[in-house]
């Protein structure tokens, strides 16, 4: 089981300090099962010989040593060569767009003839990129396998899975020979669409030559949706293999990193690599013992009852619940340029609150990144990275049917323990800051696409629908901040080193061990707000 987790073991410092806290059962429970250190699964890394072909002979002039020079690593550029076309009438009516969907991907898919320059020849782009960096993936990687189990059991995915899945997608990517190709079959609230199959298009350049051809089907909604009961037995030969931005227990949904972290232009969220920089320098600001002593959230509470609940828990004229809740109206904060939605003057708390909406929301790994201890209302969703987030270690479990008394319990417990807290807070952002930082979002982008490569029983062959997509063809038609994060989240030259090592699955054994542990560590957190309770 030592594959499943390493713990790091409390400090004398930090057992004393949980001693405070209750009898001896409670510390003897808080060692053994909370404030884990949930581990990377490594495994060693067997390199392979990169791939050959033909270099000139400029570039194979040896170097001193006498070792062939490396091919130079592809460079890219946007070129757009013709002004950018007419808006489109996409409101069916005559009258100007909805501003619900992206016309900058409708305008690429509209284009008579293509306007995607040329790429790098797969082959020689690839001898220049090592096979692996020799480092082992975050632990989260794990669960690439376990999305894609279902397709494996079942014999592979075939052509009429594949057409299952048009059912809610919203469009269809091909990758053939290093181009990629999409249909789309429906637009997508605002521009998720569009950042998506950028995200791909960039991922195409950083690892040129290394995305095997491939036909998946995307859905661009909050939540999963292929259900799964009903796909078991004789009815596995019909499963779609659909993939979306998060998944639950009860979904069979491939889950793919989400459109923002290129770029979120409808509510200014910039791309995850200035983003990243942006809260790092807010944590700076603010150190945690200087922060305001409460829990922090802001947010839309129309989209879910359990948000609405929310909003109950604020400081009020006769109660206060140690939580402060702020209602976001994006119309207004639109028209006053985001001055006050800046995520990177939020870290001002030394709790913020994550809660679900509709279903997952990304807000999450904003909240992780911002050093405060973050209170996580009992989740139904996850994500590709959050499935390896641990109790007490990463955050702390707030019960979705008594919020308000756990809030104001968890606030008091870490103002109690202020350096358990803080721990536990620092923990998260450095989670998000080394394990999910964009060279990691790339490398799950393109393991889950390899392994998802080799599941398909045919060849992906581009259909007459599909148009070939490039950055050139999308920044070009884009405007604005659109465009702004289009260019700024623009990968600008091939990796040199291969992606980090994939990790093995994991055993039942393992799985169980994993859930056993959550388990056990948020029962604690429970019985500790009964005790206080009744105290």
């Amino acid at each position: 089981m030592a594959a499943a987790a390493d713990f790091r073991r409390p400090t004398p410092k930090f057992v004393a300090a949980l001693s405070r806290t209750g009898s001896a059962f409670l510390f003897f429970s808080v060692v053994v099962v909370g404030l884990v250190s949930s581990a990377r699964w490594i495994t060693r890394f067997t390199a392979s010989p990169p791939a050959t072909a033909a270099i000139p002979a400029a570039v194979a002039a040896t170097t001193r040593a006498g070792v062939p020079a490396a091919p130079p690593r592809p460079t890219y550029s946007i070129s757009c060569s013709t002004p950018p076309r007419p808006p489109l009438n996409l409101s069916g009516g005559g009258g100007a767009r909805t501003p619900q969907t992206s016309q900058t991907l409708a305008l690429a898919l509209s284009s008579s003839s293509s306007s995607c320059r040329s790429s790098p020849d797969p082959a020689t782009a690839s001898a220049s990129v090592s096979a692996s960096n020799s480092s082992s993936c975050p632990s989260y990687f794990r669960f690439i396998h376990e999305d894609l189990r279902p397709w494996r059991d079942a014999g592979g995915i075939t052509r009429a899975m594949l057409a299952r899945a048009r059912v809610t997608a919203s469009f269809r990517l091909l990758v053939l020979g290093g181009r990629a190709f999409v249909h789309r079959f429906r637009p997508a609230f605002q521009t998720r669409d569009l950042f998506t199959i950028w995200g791909v298009l960039q991922l195409l350049r950083r690892y040129p030559g290394r995305v095997p051809d491939l036909d998946l089907m995307f859905d661009c909604a909050d939540w999963p949706v292929v259900r799964t009961h009903l796909y078991r037995g004789k009815h596995a030969a019909f499963m779609p293999p659909l993939f979306s931005y998060c998944g639950d227990d009860r979904t069979l949904d491939i889950v793919f990193p989400d459109w923002s972290f290129w770029g979120w232009p409808e509510i200014n969220i910039k791309p995850w690599d200035a983003l990243r920089q942006d809260l790092k320098d807010g944590n700076n600001r603010v150190k945690w013992l200087d922060r305001v002593p409460y829990a922090y959230w802001k947010g839309n509470p129309a989209v879910a009852v359990t948000r609405q609940e929310l909003v109950n828990c604020n400081v009020s004229t006769t109660k206060d619940w140690n939580a402060r809740i702020y209602k976001q109206d994006w119309f207004r904060e639109s028209k006053a340029g985001y001055k006050d939605s800046n995520l990177g003057s939020q870290c001002t708390h030394r709790y913020k609150i994550y809660i679900e909406g509709s279903a997952w929301s990304v807000s999450q790994k904003y909240i992780l990144a911002c050093d405060s201890m973050t209170l996580l209302v009992t989740p139904r969703y996850y994500d590709f990275f959050s499935r390896s987030l641990m109790p007490i270690q990463h955050y702390w479990p707030v019960h979705n049917d008594n919020k308000c008394d756990s809030i104001k319990y968890a606030v008091d417990w870490g103002n109690s323990h202020k350096q358990l807290a803080q721990s536990i807070g620092k923990q998260a952002s450095d989670f998000i800051e080394e394990d999910v930082n964009m060279d990691r979002v790339y490398d799950y982008m393109l393991h889950l696409l390899t392994e998802y490569a080799k599941l398909l029983r045919f060849r992906p062959i581009k259909p007459p629908e599909a148009v070939e997509i490039c950055p050139d063809s999308l920044a070009c038609q884009a405007e604005g901040l659109e465009k702004k994060f289009l260019m700024e989240s623009m990968v600008k030259s091939a990796r040199d080193a291969g992606p980090c090592d994939l990790p093995p699955p994991f055993n039942p054994q393992e799985l169980a061990m994993i859930k056993r542990r959550k388990e056990n560590s948020i029962k604690q957190i429970q019985t500790w707000e009964r005790i206080s309770g009744r105290a």
